[in-house]
């Protein structure tokens, strides 16, 4: 078992389940809170429900945390500071990372390997170099966040975070909200986390060991829960935010949006459709198990829960191998990878969907020419192969997946673009002269990320999140104006 050091606690109850208390609190002048506890496999997680009283203590306490400390760091301190935090989630030996290997599959239900691999390509993203890259994509100028800097116009600007920033997460991956927690730290404002029931630990355990590599930091954030759809506390702490970033479906979303004021910034990231698309260039006999292999692994990857996890492939006909070749090879590869990374064990509600889904695939068998239907015994993965003009279908997920054949990539845009408003990643293997082609032709109808294929689910640093900035939507712009400069001139102790 951990062990206790550094803050890090699990406790185990003797009966073969363990305790772990989520979230973080900064210094509020109180150490008792009510906790409420929500229950996993061999595994119970105690967060902290607090008050009104407590909550608004809280949200004092990180504003002036921001003002007073966030403020006063240069923007490549803070930097160094997420740096020093994500070598230690990377490092194998560290006690944080030893407890998210053995906690998160307990709480998500996915593969012990799938959690470890997908957690290590996850925080690649936020090393130094990264950060920094995502500092140069939206700002160019990173010296924008720590004072006046001069613009081509003339006069000076500065990018001034949020006084609060609260951020309502989802939990269908594990450590998603490292995203937005990170950004928030960058343009260094305050921040505070929601987190999901369904993945409540991750954003703590972050929190925590920032407060361990700088404690300054300790009272800059706060890591909280209440029941979702709560209007009284929702309301209660968005009239207190200047920004809300929500993360859920979008019904629960445009729930979330009637209760944010109308002066309270709100950026919601709801839900998306992505798909990967194969050209018959990569479809030869050397290269198509590798395409297939890279395919199925984007399926396996936390079993198609993100927006950028496939819901189909489109793959082009006139290659060596044919696109129904091709499904078989996605299926054989599904078949092997499951051995190595089983899939989470679905509740009943999943599993009677999923064979819904299956049973009404394999029944339009005898009414649609050149389907077929490719699967697990045991419902644990299916690849539907289906012919040009397939409708636009989004999976069930849970490695769920079709493979749709076509001639010319402008034949799959009218079937694709009423999808517009959820599209959002495709995973491509093509030509560089197909890629840049296909790219603008997707882009065009609501794409707005081209990514490898078995790499959809790995964005990379800087990367635009639904076609919009991670960090320039967060802050706003203070300038002075050419005019403003010159006049001050005037009253400057060394004119004549």
């Amino acid at each position: 078992m951990l062990d206790g050091s550094r803050g890090v606690y699990t406790i185990s109850k003797g009966t073969g389940e363990m305790r772990e208390r989520a979230g973080y609190i900064p210094n509020i002048g109180e150490e008792d809170f009510e906790l409420n506890i929500l229950k996993f496999k061999d595994l119970e997680v105690e967060v902290p429900l607090l008050t009104d009283e407590q909550m608004n203590k809280v949200i004092e306490t990180v504003k002036k945390g921001s003002a007073e400390v966030l403020k006063s760091l240069s923007v490549s301190e803070m930097v160094n500071i997420i740096d020093k935090v994500t070598e230690q989630m990377l490092d194998r030996r560290s006690p944080f990372r030893q407890k998210a290997e053995e906690l998160l599959p307990h709480v998500t239900g996915f593969d012990e390997e799938i959690i470890r691999l997908g957690l290590t390509s996850y925080l690649k993203s936020f090393r130094k170099h990264e950060l920094q890259r995502f500092l140069a994509e939206d700002l160019g100028n990173p010296l924008l966040l720590d004072d006046f800097q001069p613009r081509v116009k003339g006069g000076f600007s500065k990018a001034v975070g949020p006084e609060l920033t609260t951020h309502v997460w989802s939990g269908n991956v594990p450590a998603l909200p490292l995203w937005s927690f990170v950004c928030g730290l960058l343009v260094k404002g305050g921040n505070l986390g929601k987190v999901s029931s369904a993945e409540p630990l991750f954003a703590g355990w972050f929190a925590r060991l920032l407060v361990e590599v700088e404690p300054m930091l300790a009272n800059c954030f706060a890591v909280v829960w209440w029941k979702g759809g709560d209007e009284q506390r929702e309301k209660l702490v968005f009239q207190q935010s200047d920004l809300v970033i929500g993360y859920g479906g979008n019904q629960a979303l445009e729930s979330l949006k009637s209760r944010i004021p109308i002066t309270t910034r709100f950026l919601p990231f709801g839900h998306k459709v992505s798909f990967g698309i194969v050209s018959n260039a990569a479809l030869d006999s050397q290269k198509a198990w590798k395409t297939a292999h890279q395919a199925a692994m984007d399926v396996v990857r936390y079993d198609q829960q993100g927006c950028y996890s496939p819901h189909l492939f489109y793959v082009q006909t006139g290659g060596k191998v044919s696109p129904g070749e091709f499904a078989r090879y996605i299926a054989a590869e599904l078949d092997n990878l499951g051995k190595r990374y089983p899939r989470r064990r679905l509740t009943m509600e999943e599993s009677s969907s999923l064979g819904s889904w299956r049973q009404k695939e394999e029944m339009s068998l005898f009414s649609t020419r050149g389907k077929a239907v490719l699967g697990h015994s045991a419902n644990e993965w299916a690849v539907v192969c289906e012919e040009q003009d397939a409708d636009f279908t989004p999976s069930p997920l849970n490695r769920m997946i079709r493979v749709i054949s076509f001639d010319k990539v402008e034949d799959l845009l009218p079937l694709i673009q009423p999808y517009r408003s959820y599209l959002q990643t495709v995973g491509m293997a093509a030509s560089p002269k197909e890629l840049f082609k296909w790219a603008e032709l997707l882009g065009g109808i609501g794409v707005t990320r081209i990514s490898a294929l078995g790499r959809m689910t790995s964005p990379e640093a800087g990367w635009h999140h639904d076609g919009r900035f991670n960090l320039l939507d967060l802050i706003s712009m203070v300038d002075i104006e050419g005019s403003a400069e010159e006049d001050s001139e005037r009253f400057a102790p060394y004119v004549d």
